[in-house]
Formats: C-alpha cells, structure tokens, sequence
C-alpha cells in the first residue's frame, strides 16, 4: 500500500520513506548479519516488557543486521528483538503493502499512535508469528498504523502503514511490550492456535522451553 498524504495531520509530519532501495539494503544487513534461532511462546524473554534502547552505536547495529539475516531465514516479514532472545525495544521489518509495495526498516523504542476512528477500520484478517509457529487466526486490527521512535542512530521517526504493513507495525511493536498475537485471541482462538503450533513443524531453527 502506498503512502497516505492525504491523512497526514495538519502538522505536515514527515513519514519515513522505507520504499526506496529496499533490496539493496536488506541484503546488506543480511550479508553483515548472523541468523539466530527463534524464541517461542512460553519463553520468558516474550511475556515481559523489553528494556528500552538507550546506547545507539556498533552494538546496535550489528543487532539490527543479525534480526534482518534471522527474519530472512525465518521466512518473515517482521521481527522483534525479543524473537531472538535480546530484551530491547526494537523491531526491524521487510513487508509488502497491501499494493504490493516493499517497506523495509528498523525501528527503535516504538509507540503507537492512538488514531481517531474516522481515520482507521477493523481488518479481521489472518495472523501469524514466527514465534507460534505453524499457526494462524483472524485477528481484528486498525488497518491504519503510525508507529513513533527512533532509528539506528537515535534520530526521532514515524512511520505509518496501511492495511497488511498496519497490521505488522502493530504485532511487531506488540511484541517488545510483552504480547504476542495470541494473547489478544479468545480463549478458544488462543487454545486453537497452540493447537496448530503443536501439530506443526516450524520450517526455521527455534529455540526449545525446556
């Protein structure tokens, strides 16, 4: 989905531009980057608020490009630094818009925007995650994201999401304050889900609870 202007706020904000070059820039982080194996429910890295980032140097960097390389492997489209066993706030994501077109970016300390509802509707479409694997359920979520933060180098950021990328910007920023999409289930949505994840076989390296 391409970019809104027409529901910018009056303040004219200026939205990070995560649609150019998305290629070359993910296969860079992918090439500097270590693939990790992935967390899943139950660890207690991913039922916890993550600490905040506040060093923005070479560590974070090479945080930043190890996530891209272990959501390439993973096959996904996001990744929270919790799904690789790291308690910081930060997420990186290389995700289709509705319209097919690419976003790829990292983001740092996120918060989302509460929208008015003139600005937003419910999408029940599926959800996954990488960390219940081989499970899916429909999920009711705004189709319309603005998440706040900071980028690799503490500069302030926003960005904003439509549709399928909305609903991306959402989970993974769920995920670095202590919930995965399964805790927004009902019960019997969230019991049926770990039903899938326990008769699946996760197609990328996981990290066991034992």
């Amino acid at each position: 989905m391409a970019q809104q202007q027409d529901t910018r706020s009056e303040s004219v904000e200026e939205f990070v531009v995560d649609t150019e070059d998305c290629e070359a820039r993910e296969r860079a982080h992918c090439e500097r980057g270590t693939v990790h194996p992935i967390t899943v429910v139950g660890n207690p890295v991913l039922h916890r608020e993550c600490a905040d980032v506040t060093e923005f140097g070479p560590e974070l960097a090479a945080l930043i490009d190890d996530m891209f390389a272990s959501q390439r492997a993973a096959e996904g489209v996001g990744l929270a630094a919790n799904q690789i066993g790291v308690d910081l706030k930060v997420f990186v994501y290389d995700c289709p818009d509705d319209d097919g077109v690419r976003h790829v970016g990292a983001v740092c300390n996120p918060v989302l925007d509460e929208l008015p509802a003139e600005q937003r509707a419910l999408d029940d479409s599926n959800e996954g995650c990488l960390s219940v694997p081989t499970a899916y359920a429909s999920l009711d979520r705004p189709d319309r994201a603005v998440v706040r933060g900071q980028d690799a180098e503490g500069k302030p950021v926003v960005i904003q999401g439509d549709g399928y990328f909305a609903r991306c910007l959402q989970h993974e920023t769920d995920h670095l304050y202590g919930y995965l999409y399964i805790d927004r289930l009902s019960k019997r949505d969230r019991k049926e889900a770990l039903r899938q994840m326990a008769e699946g076989t996760a197609r990328y390296e996981t990290v066991p609870n034992d």
